[in-house]
């Protein structure tokens, strides 16, 4: 029997038996075991009557009424071992579990059942470095933060871009869109989604990618910021700044931490999803993100300290198409047409718009729909490409080709005429011209006699 017990047990089976034999009083022994004079009593009747094994707690080799059964307990470790779940986290885990399987258990437990097993969560933590993190902002809208993360997010071994923005203030993911790399259409994709679900934020923090920053601004010196000196907006700052939204670059990834927090946890989440799922392509994985932004804030997203939001709502005259779109100059020809990257488009004119004139230097706006539209003062144009007409009968010109008369020389004439021939008679004249002309030493003497 003493086997079975722990050492705690065996030391108040000493001290109960003591005070049975007379050694100490019952006030000694609650002293002594740290229990009170009432429970020594029962104990002592407890030793009296059913000896040493009333120290003993009556469930101990008992399985608990709530424990998990074994054969839950396969099917947990079964699941997780499957192509569907082995790469999620033990804490994403038991969500799918709840979601899918109607399995409702603690992390504790399902860690516990895992870790017996030998299985091990694929996202391990590491020790971090200790540093001061920034506050959040007060309130939502304030700060939005925005990047982009390359990953095999569908798991077919090849690398896409998921770009997303985050709320500072509350964690809330605005938006998310894929694409196969990091691009301006994938910004302002999620843009869009922010500004028609959330509304226009007050700032938007980012890294100094060229689709915010220009590459020249690292190049301007003291003296030409002094002198007043700027670089051009980028498509995207410019497109900011339309909505009145001001763009800050950092210098580093710690300092946009949180987003960079995001993606280390949608890259232990987002593949088992798509898996799940059935997505196996972009335009299915985007479909898709446009509902798990909001199931992924049901779990993540905090309460901002003020419950005020600094978001403004998108106006109705606001068209998003005129603002998220690459805008460049051209001039207009004689019929309306102009050219852009070596394209031709025909300017179409409704009733109500007024004309625009020849030569007027244009606003062209093409955006992520390939709708290429004009705007002019204020209005709005909308194109087509324009195609030249072709004539049913083109006629061909004939080729005025100089031919040469038959008498030509360098033609025909060689044979027309006669080649000279000299006489045995003239041999004499041929000798003299290649003495005179070929032979150099018969000249030189000739020049001596002459001197």
């Amino acid at each position: 029997m003493f086997y079975s017990m722990s050492q705690k047990q065996i030391n108040r089976y000493v001290v109960i038996q003591k005070s049975l034999e007379g050694l100490i009083t019952v006030k000694e022994a609650a002293m002594v075991l740290g229990l009170s004079e009432r429970q020594i009593i029962r104990l002592r009747k407890g030793v009296m009557q059913n000896g040493v094994s009333a120290l003993i707690h009556k469930n101990k080799g008992r399985k608990p009424s709530h424990a998990v059964s074994d054969e839950l307990k396969e099917k947990i470790i079964s699941l997780k071992l499957s192509d569907t779940y082995k790469d999620a986290n033990f804490k994403h885990f038991m969500e799918l579990l709840e979601k899918f399987h109607n399995i409702k258990l603690s992390y504790s437990a399902i860690y516990n059942i895992l870790n017996s097993s030998g299985i091990k969560s694929p996202k391990k933590r590491r020790r971090f470095k200790l540093h001061t993190r920034r506050k959040r902002k007060p309130q939502m809208g304030l700060l939005v933060q925005m990047d982009s993360s390359p990953f095999d997010w569908l798991g077919i071994g090849s690398n896409f871009s998921i770009h997303g923005a985050i709320d500072d203030a509350t964690g809330m993911v605005l938006g998310l869109y894929m694409t196969k790399n990091e691009c301006l259409q994938g910004y302002f994709e999620v843009a869009r989604f922010m500004f028609q679900n959330f509304g226009i934020p007050v700032s938007i923090y980012s890294d100094r990618h060229a689709i915010f920053l220009s590459t020249k601004a690292s190049k301007l010196s003291i003296e030409d910021q002094l002198e007043g000196k700027v670089c051009n907006d980028t498509q995207f700052s410019r497109a900011m700044k339309e909505l009145g939204i001001t763009t800050i670059t950092a210098h580093s990834p710690q300092a946009k931490g949180r987003i960079e927090r995001l993606w280390n946890t949608l890259q232990s989440r987002l593949p088992v999803e798509f898996k799940i799922a059935g997505i196996k392509t972009i335009d299915e994985a985007n479909e898709f993100l446009k509902k798990y932004v909001f199931e992924f804030n049901s779990l993540f997203s905090v309460e901002p300290l003020s419950d005020e939001s600094a978001f403004r709502p998108l106006s109705k005259d606001v068209d998003l198409d005129s603002v998220l779109c690459v805008k460049e100059k051209r001039k207009v020809d004689n019929g309306g047409v102009f050219s852009f990257y070596g394209r031709q488009f025909k300017i179409l004119q409704k009733n109500c718009q007024p004309p625009i004139p020849t030569r007027a230097t244009i606003n062209v706006f093409i955006n992520s729909l390939a709708r290429v539209q004009v705007e002019y003062k204020g209005v709005v144009y909308d194109t087509e490409i324009f195609v030249k007409s072709k004539t049913a009968n083109p006629i061909k010109k004939e080729k005025n080709t100089y031919r040469p008369p038959e008498d030509h020389y360098y033609k025909y004439g060689r044979n027309s005429v006669k080649p000279i021939i000299y006489d045995e008679s003239d041999q004499e004249i041929l000798s003299m011209l290649e003495e005179i002309f070929l032979g150099k030493d018969n000249f030189l003497d000739r020049y001596k006699n002459l001197g």
